[in-house]
């Protein structure tokens, strides 16, 4: 009989064991997604953080921060609503509502474009720890661009 009770309290603790860690890898794998990022062009850095249960992006660097033309921070002077021309580009959310979907991918969310005033819908997908496939599309994934960024790390101030 004891035989039984060591082996039914072995069986408990691995199978608490194996789900407990299940739901750990679960709750933090969308979490990678979090930090710093540098597109393929170079041009901005983008912030990705986590609200709730979704994640965003915000512009936290511009390589050039101001209009030539005017020498004042650059301006979101291509959206399609008049009256956010004037909002400022850095800090500007870019990547809004993504939900982490399993398998180091991210999806139901969209992706901004500052150079046409165009939203696109978007999904993710972490490729390694330090590369992202970024997918902006229309309707279906197949009509759509995907940009490669790369993590960059944060300098601690």
């Amino acid at each position: 009989m004891k035989t039984i009770q060591k082996l039914f309290i072995i069986c408990f603790v691995l199978f608490a064991y194996l789900f407990s860690t299940e739901t750990f890898a679960q709750a933090t794998g969308g979490d990678a997604l979090v930090g710093l990022w540098l597109p393929s062009n170079g041009k901005a850095r983008i912030q990705i953080y986590k609200r709730g249960e979704k994640y965003f992006g915000r512009i936290v660097w511009l390589r050039e921060p101001n209009d030539s033309a005017t020498g004042k921070p650059k301006v979101d002077k291509n959206n399609p609503n008049e009256s956010f021309r004037n909002t400022p580009l850095l800090g500007f959310s870019m990547l809004r509502d993504f939900s982490y979907k399993g398998e180091n991918k991210w999806e139901d969310g969209t992706i901004y474009d500052a150079e046409n005033g165009s939203t696109y819908n978007c999904k993710i997908e972490l490729t390694d720890s330090n590369t992202l496939d970024v997918r902006g599309y229309i309707g279906v994934a197949v009509f759509g661009r995907t940009d490669t960024w790369k993590r960059l790390e944060m300098k601690a101030k």
